[in-house]
């Protein structure tokens, strides 16, 4: 039962302003959210932006459910694409989640494959429990068009070191 307060506290703290977009909202409140199936990710995403989500939505859980033809670097990923410059916006809405406690790991150097690629906005390692990494990536593609929004755990006991 210790963990229903904590929960509770998480929850409270998940508010994205009004004026952000549906998939950042969507995003910052079920993205860093372990233990979901891909159902699950969706029927969260939708409580946020409605059905159907009006953003592209990337799921999977290699840890919970089989995923097949994902990279092998990578045991989930939780990623929202949606058209327009936002990445500014996004950058800072994450930041501010990843800030609050729970606080979302501590920094560590960016473990290969993962680089800032054209349109990069934000990019950074994190030490979650248990001996996870995470990388969440922020940034545009098609010249600005789209802005994404990603984060990947890494299987237990990779991503350190650099």
């Amino acid at each position: 039962m210790k963990r229903v307060p904590h929960i509770l506290a998480l929850c409270a703290c998940t508010a994205v302003p009004a004026s952000a977009h549906p998939a950042i909202e969507a995003f910052t409140r079920y993205c860093f959210k372990a233990g979901q199936t891909a159902a699950d990710a969706q029927a969260n995403m939708e409580t946020v932006a409605g059905a159907p989500l009006p953003f592209q939505f990337v799921f999977w859980d290699k840890s919970l459910e089989p995923a097949p033809d994902t990279p092998p670097y990578a045991e989930r990923r939780c990623e929202v694409i949606f058209d327009g410059d936002a990445a500014a916006r996004a950058t800072r809405a994450v930041q501010a989640k990843m800030a609050m406690p729970p606080v979302f790991g501590t920094p560590l150097p960016l473990p290969a494959p993962f680089e800032a690629t054209p349109g990069t906005a934000y990019i950074e390692a994190r030490e979650l429990l248990r001996r996870r990494v995470a990388v969440v990536h922020i940034g545009v593609r098609d010249d600005g068009a789209r802005t994404f929004i990603r984060v990947d755990r890494l299987p237990a006991g990779t991503g350190f070191g650099g």
